[in-house]
């Protein structure tokens, strides 16, 4: 039992429900664990979005890349494989979702998530990754 709680406490948060929020959060778990040229994040963007993959896996890098640069602490990602979110990872699928619907709500919430105040070049950064899925008739919902 002891166990399950543990669990529970450092993924309090359910897989989402939208498949296109499912596709981000495969990518940045696989590039935050093996890198960002990580083939199976390329290769599942690749599936989702057919020839026009280029720019949704670039600005994900960037972003993964900017995350890392920018955050004052670490950013605490499951396994690929894990039923369940991290409170980072539903912050950063939250951000995505409302970048565009919200944008204070999104701003509050990355600089929560990094730990420091100015994150406008990372809030750019994800607005870019919600409009390239959007733009190809994935947007990432809550």
């Amino acid at each position: 039992m002891t166990d399950v709680r543990t669990a529970t406490a450092l993924l309090p948060h359910a897989l989402p429900e939208c498949e296109n929020a499912r596709i981000a959060l495969f990518a940045m778990r696989r590039m935050g664990a093996n890198g960002l040229a990580d083939a199976r994040a390329a290769h599942t963007l690749f599936t989702a979005f057919g020839q026009s993959f280029r720019r949704p896996l670039v600005l994900l890098r960037a972003l993964m890349a900017d995350l890392a640069g920018t955050s004052a602490g670490t950013i605490a990602i499951a396994p690929c494989c894990c039923a369940r979110m991290t409170p980072a990872e539903a912050a950063m699928l939250s951000i995505l979702a409302r970048i565009e619907t919200a944008p204070e709500t999104a701003r509050l919430l990355m600089a929560d998530l990094l730990g420091v105040r100015r994150v406008d070049g990372v809030l750019a950064s994800a607005a870019a990754v919600a409009a390239a899925f959007a733009d190809e008739g994935r947007p990432v919902t809550a």
